[in-house]
């Protein structure tokens, strides 16, 4: 089962959902860069579930513990491994479903692969496992943080309600993370609507990434945009991805979807901040289509482990809209990317240098 991603900057996460806890370990962080628990705490409190109504009720504190690689707020450039310990999972709540495959969830799957018990939560197909994600995004950031690039994701649209003003600042005073003040009230009363009705909602959520600079990325295999696609996409609640104009190219002449050049800057950024699979130097934009939390209390038709018929009610804490807790997961993929491309980028002068 392959837990391992990146290059030059390594993570491997471990841990199951109803575990003892869930952690990553990172190699090949440089020595003498800034970091500490708080810094990756503040990360892991924007994805913690528990902190409103509109989202898992499930009571984590996830505090991070440093086993290693950090003396006295400075990295050593030796692995650095980081755990957070589960302290309220309630396997209780999967004990009556054990043997029947959720609708929408990876069980299922993992059953035809492995032929393993059905784990409680998930295992390691459940979203808790993003936590390490952003532990480890979190210190990829401390590394992008002396080239001051700046990443943040938002929530656009929730269901059929799409924001129509970005303002960043206000997205994260949001409990949905919703970008526009003025549709917030509506995606709010929409979530709450279908959390009462025992569904759940999907949405769009835009991430940005200012002030990278450009030339990261590889022409052929490795673009850059070929490597956020593949760490976004990990993540499981994304099923569509696009990159500046997106989809809307496929209705725009070439004229209109060129980015004209001037001497100063490009005109325009259909492109979203790559081309040819390398950063241009404007803003990366980014958009992801989030599914409904596959978690609903609606009775639904399934099959158990024997292949029959049955109908499953799920019990427990789960997101009635899973927008906002994803946003900080997809900005410490998208860090981890860029810091393994800077790292990349920097070895590669290096031979050049030394050839």
């Amino acid at each position: 089962m392959s837990s391992r991603f990146g290059q030059l900057f390594q993570i491997s996460t471990f841990g199951e959902s109803h575990g003892c806890g869930v952690g990553v370990v990172i190699d090949g962080m440089p020595a003498g860069i800034d970091l500490d628990v708080a810094w990756i705490q503040k990360d892991l409190d924007r994805r913690r579930p528990g902190t409103s109504q509109w989202v898992s009720q499930r009571k984590e504190t996830d505090e991070v513990e440093i086993l290693s690689g950090v003396a006295e707020g400075k990295t050593l450039g030796s692995p650095i491994a980081l755990l957070v310990k589960n302290k309220d999972a309630r396997s209780k709540d999967y004990s009556d479903i054990a043997h029947l495959f959720r609708p929408g969830h990876a069980d299922y799957t993992y059953f035809k692969k492995y032929g393993l018990k059905l784990q409680p939560g998930g295992g390691r197909s459940s979203g808790r496992e993003t936590l390490a994600r952003v532990a480890a995004g979190a210190v990829a950031k401390a590394l992008l943080a002396p080239l001051n690039i700046i990443i943040q994701a938002y929530t656009i649209s929730i269901g059929h309600i799409r924001a129509e003003y970005i303002d960043p600042e206000f997205a994260e005073t949001h409990p949905l993370r919703c970008a526009d003040p003025d549709m917030a009230d509506e995606m709010l009363a929409l979530v709450d609507e279908v959390r009462k009705e025992g569904d759940s909602i999907g949405g769009i959520i835009q991430l940005v990434a200012d002030n990278v600079p450009p030339g990261l990325g590889e022409p052929v295999f490795h673009k850059l945009d070929a490597m956020l696609a593949m760490a976004l996409v990990s993540i499981g609640a994304v099923k569509g991805i696009e990159f500046g104009a997106g989809f809307k190219a496929a209705e725009m002449t070439g004229k209109e979807h060129n980015d004209p050049i001037t001497p100063g800057a490009f005109e325009s950024n259909n492109a979203g901040g790559i081309l040819g699979g390398i950063s241009n130097g404007d803003d990366i934009i980014i958009q992801l289509a989030i599914k409904p939390t596959p978690s609903i209390s609606t009775p639904q038709p399934t099959i158990d482990i024997n292949g029959d018929p049955e109908m499953i009610t799920i019990k427990g804490r789960h997101d009635p809209c899973i927008c906002s807790r994803i946003c900080p997961v997809a900005e410490a993929m998208t860090a981890i990317v860029l810091a393994d491309a800077i790292l990349l980028n920097q070895r590669q002068s290096l031979t050049i240098t030394c050839g």
